[in-house]
């Protein structure tokens, strides 16, 4: 069984924890008083993942809600180190969510060689907002990214669904980085 490190980021007050709470079955009830996540927040549990190349095999994940502000930059370095996938949150109906996306991807995801598979767009929208599913315009390169528009109200058992393909696909990832690994030792 494949151990995973899964990081969640964004802006602040985008829904992360709301997120990452919903993911790891840790409250019964979503929403709720926001509270800012000072630094990071660790959730381990075991989940499903669809299109690992094993048929619906199960992972241990640990899932890192990372705090959004900036003033916790000097921290990100350990928070990345040996990242196996990352997941970054935002609201597109706040325009510097979007505006913060390339700076997320740029220091989380390109700076860590992680490859566009390790890397999910979700785009959370918060009760009430009236979910807008068309495409936020983004960064060029960051339109080959998977892009997922996350309604918990709505449809939540599709976000869970979405979050089990995305572990998938970094499980095969890593399966398949291991197997070169062994390969380079043995030629």
């Amino acid at each position: 069984m494949f151990k995973t490190k899964i990081l969640i980021i964004g802006p602040s007050e985008s829904g992360k924890t709301v997120l990452a709470n919903f993911l790891s079955d840790t409250v019964e009830t979503i929403g709720g008083d926001y509270s800012t996540t000072h630094g990071v927040r660790i959730l381990e549990f075991e989940s499903q993942n669809h299109g690992s190349g094993d048929r619906d095999s199960s992972c241990e994940v640990e899932l890192w809600d990372c705090g959004g502000d900036f003033k916790f930059e000097s921290c990100w370095p350990a928070l990345m180190k040996d990242a196996n996938g990352v997941v970054i949150v935002f609201n597109a109906d706040v325009p510097s969510h979007v505006k913060e996306v390339e700076t997320w991807h740029s220091t989380f995801v390109a700076s860590q060689g992680l490859r566009e598979n390790q890397c999910l767009l979700l785009v959370h929208h918060k009760p009430g907002s009236g979910a807008d599913t068309s495409p936020p315009s983004l960064a060029s390169h960051l339109s080959k990214l998977r892009l997922v528009h996350s309604n918990l109200e709505e449809d939540p058992e599709d976000v869970r669904h979405e979050f089990r393909q995305f572990l998938g696909s970094v499980v095969k990832t890593m399966s398949e980085n291991r197997e070169h690994e062994e390969m380079s030792i043995i030629t």
